[in-house]
């Protein structure tokens, strides 16, 4: 491997890191930045770090010779024969400045699609799939599961919750971002080779920790909007619903397939199916509001996918072109 090929590996990784970790915090830590602001941010940080060095270091042990940090989602992903080129590190600054502007891409699409185009129809099956069960499976638990706790909720939202509820947030918090980095790892270690060596996963989790103190200290970022202008998401019980729900479906499609798939759309799915459970069973807020903020979600998801699609086919073309 050459010095250039080499720096491009490690500022693709790292872009890919900062960009991706700070992109889905929505889906994983929204709702626990936003129920936490009364808390200092490295306490945060330090728990959300204890997790990620479990996960990372269980699964590229568990792995054994193959040191493969990524639970086997880029089985079918091989690393650039040819090595990686410029190309590669587009897809991270365009998720970059998508993240500054609050726009929640699909970092699965915008990223792995370079790598390997052919895998898109069935990583978008999977997404899809996601998405209409997350929806569904909100519907029908907020309507007719939780239709009594919503409403208690609603009336003692003013109220400070027992503390037993902190302990519960922060559990389901610790299972849903270890099952979310068990399905997004692949996007990041995609830019190293497959079979990581103890050098390079020293650098992965000096990478990892420092993202994660910068998103904690700036209390998620812009995209955090996504979460805070969903009802009663500031709510650390209503938060803690979502974050048990939201973990079980990525657990159930974890074990289903090893393709990899967009949890952006599985979180949207969910808050999508949740907002409308509410306004069905409370009629506030209104259901044409409702639809209003789902269809503008549900917008820039598909304006992700679309970018993806077009960064993948022309940024091919684009490097023979100026390399010839």
């Amino acid at each position: 491997m050459t010095n250039p090929q080499l720096i491009i590996m490690i500022v693709g990784f790292c872009l890919a890191a900062y960009s991706i970790v700070a992109n889905d915090a929505i889906q994983t830590l929204g709702t626990f930045i936003s129920s936490n602001k009364n808390k200092p941010w490295w306490m945060l940080w330090l728990f959300i770090s204890l997790i990620l060095i479990f996960v990372l270091m269980y699964g590229w042990l568990g792995s054994g010779t193959l040191q493969d940090a990524s639970y086997h989602r880029l089985d079918s992903i091989p690393f650039p024969s040819g090595g990686l080129t410029w190309l590669y590190i587009i897809p991270p600054i365009v998720i970059l400045i998508l993240t500054r502007y609050g726009i929640p891409v699909s970092t699965t699409f915008l990223i792995l699609t370079i790598f390997a185009p052919s895998n898109l129809e069935k990583m978008l099956l999977k997404s899809l799939m996601g998405y209409v069960v997350a929806f569904v499976l909100a519907i029908l638990l907020y309507r007719f599961v939780f239709s009594h706790t919503i409403r208690y909720f609603n009336r003692t939202g003013d109220q400070t919750a027992p503390k037993y509820w902190i302990v519960l947030q922060w559990i389901s918090t610790g299972f849903l971002w270890s099952q979310w980095l068990i399905q997004d790892l692949a996007n990041i270690f995609v830019f190293l080779p497959r079979q990581v060596s103890a050098n390079w996963m020293i650098v992965a989790l000096a990478v990892f920790l420092l993202t994660l103190a910068l998103i904690f200290y700036k209390s998620g970022g812009a995209i955090q909007k996504i979460v805070t202008n969903k009802t009663g998401t500031v709510d650390i019980r209503a938060a803690t619903i979502i974050d048990f729900i939201y973990a079980i479906i990525l657990l159930v499609f974890k074990e289903w397939s090893h393709v990899p798939m967009s949890t952006t759309w599985v979180f949207l799915g969910l808050l999508a199916g949740r907002e409308f459970a509410i306004s069905l069973l409370m009629y506030s807020p209104p259901l044409n509001e409702t639809a209003k903020i789902v269809r503008s979600d549900v917008t820039k998801a598909l304006a992700g996918l679309i970018i993806s699609v077009v960064l993948a086919l022309l940024l091919p073309i684009l490097y023979r072109w100026v390399a010839y």
